[in-house]
């Protein structure tokens, strides 16, 4: 980032209230990073300001996602891939997305945690976020996290998931290479959700070997592999059995993730892959923007409150109201209008 985008003035004169934490998270001090991953989180009016300048610095981190049902040893997993991540040299960034508690919206697992052996690293970085509501298993600020990690010079961003689920399956779009955690008792699952399964998995792995049935799932996931592989990736998707508690397997599977990251570098498709996650996340910025113009209205605007007022009615009709909402060209203006209107003020912590 050039000098001069980094300490652009406000009108008034005076740096943006964010402009010192961009600095500082820059040149790799932690703290500005955690302050800011939390402004994101917290969807701070300035967070549009801090992604485009931080855009040009990111896309040279690899990311791994790690999904599966809860119970399936994850963490664990997670826990033992950053070790090896580490014994190379390499900076890993963790983004553990959880269950979200009902009443303060924080993530409640704790993988601050289950992972502390590598809390003193300093070149280990885990980050709990909430799914605060989000589907696919997500949280909203988990791409907008994960490009923080990348322009900070996280080597590796491992992204955990809450589970898997049908409506749980983004994390392809977003991870690199995703890793599909099962267990024996899972084979509901694996039955219930063997189309979304062969959709997302580059790599599957039946943790908790010593568990009766671990073989059996190993096998009838090596044979719904072959009857799905179409062989247009050139990748064919290798089944692990594992007992990540116990450091069993491991070494196999990061060997297998090492062999997809060398893969993408030379898959012909992979520009066409990124281009569809670009236009994606065009898209969600474009939506979640437009959305908060919308709700600054409901609170600013006396003639939206109208609509709201008349949408409560019995007899109402949103389609008509909305119809007739975007043809309110006084409303339309306001949405789009171009003039600046971020904080310029302090920063959330």
């Amino acid at each position: 980032m050039r000098h001069a985008d980094k300490n652009r003035l406000t009108k008034g004169g005076e740096k943006p209230g964010y402009a010192d934490l961009l600095d500082r998270m820059l040149t790799g001090e932690k703290l500005a990073l955690a302050k800011l991953v939390t402004a994101v989180e917290n969807d701070a009016p300035y967070v549009p300001e801090i992604m485009e300048k931080i855009y040009p610095k990111t896309g040279r981190c690899i990311s791994f996602g790690v999904t599966g049902p809860p119970g399936a040893g994850k963490s664990t997993l997670v826990d033992k891939l950053i070790a090896r991540i580490r014994a190379e040299g390499r900076n890993v960034g963790v983004i553990a997305v959880d269950p979200s508690s009902p009443f303060s919206g924080g993530a409640v697992l704790g993988d601050r945690i289950r992972m502390q052996r590598h809390a003193l690293d300093e070149g280990v970085f885990i980050r709990s976020l909430g799914t605060r509501g989000t589907g696919g298993g997500l949280s909203r600020a988990t791409g907008e996290v994960l490009r923080l990690f990348d322009a900070f010079g996280m080597d590796v961003v491992i992204i955990e998931t809450v589970g898997v689920g049908q409506t749980e399956l983004d994390i392809v779009d977003i991870a690199d290479t995703t890793l599909v955690v099962l267990v024996p008792e899972s084979g509901d699952t694996v039955q219930t959700m063997k189309a979304g399964l062969m959709e997302i998995a580059d790599i599957f792995i039946v943790n908790k070997a010593d568990r009766e049935g671990a073989e059996k799932m190993v096998s009838d996931l090596k044979g719904m592999v072959e009857l799905n592989d179409s062989g247009q990736s050139g990748w064919k998707v290798p089944v692990f059995l594992s007992q990540a508690n116990q450091d069993r397997g491991v070494d196999e599977i990061y060997d297998a993730l090492k062999a997809h990251e060398a893969h993408l570098s030379v898959h012909s498709n992979e520009g066409e892959r990124k281009a569809k996650i670009r236009r994606r996340h065009f898209m969600e910025i474009l939506g979640h923007q437009f959305v908060k113009k919308v709700e600054m209205l409901a609170k600013d605007d006396e003639r939206f409150r109208g609509y709201l007022q008349e949408v409560q009615q019995e007899d109402a009709n949103p389609y008509r109201l909305v119809k007739s909402f975007f043809q309110d060209e006084a409303l339309s203006r306001k949405i789009f209008h171009s003039a600046e209107t971020r904080s310029s003020g302090g920063h959330e912590t």
